[in-house]
């Protein structure tokens, strides 16, 4: 079993920014990608990124391209978010997902169903 514990989220004003760690743990070697969704009050979870445990490819959602980046310490077992210019707008719990079955790809690295596994979760709060 994998267990991911997201850290990193807190409450900052609109421009600055924040880096979002997440660390698996138990079976991480079987990992194949892992993603980064976010769910604001009333709405449904968002896909953020996405990277390619094994290459490092990474893929991120139209909405944050050129403000947040994935990316991962594979030695560590860690993937981060980095999050730069931040609006009011990027206000949300963030989750880590991590995939271990295998269903990660190009064509679904966005979809929830392709991560069996999911962190608590850390709120991210920005200030206008």
């Amino acid at each position: 079993q994998v267990q991911l514990v997201e850290s990193g989220g807190g409450l900052v004003q609109a421009g600055d920014s924040l880096r979002l760690s997440c660390v698996a743990s138990g079976r991480s070697s079987r990992i194949y990608g892992m993603a980064w969704f976010r769910q604001a009050p009333g709405k449904e979870r968002e896909f953020q990124a996405a990277i390619n445990w094994s290459t490092g490819n990474t893929y991120h959602a139209d909405s944050v391209k050129g403000r947040f980046t994935i990316s991962r310490d594979a030695a560590k077992n860690t993937v981060y978010l980095q999050m730069n210019s931040l609006k009011p707008e990027d206000t949300a719990v963030y989750y880590c997902a991590a995939d271990p079955l295998g269903r990660f790809g190009r064509s679904v690295y966005y979809r929830s169903f392709v991560y069996d596994v999911w962190g608590q979760g850390t709120q991210v709060t920005v200030s206008s």
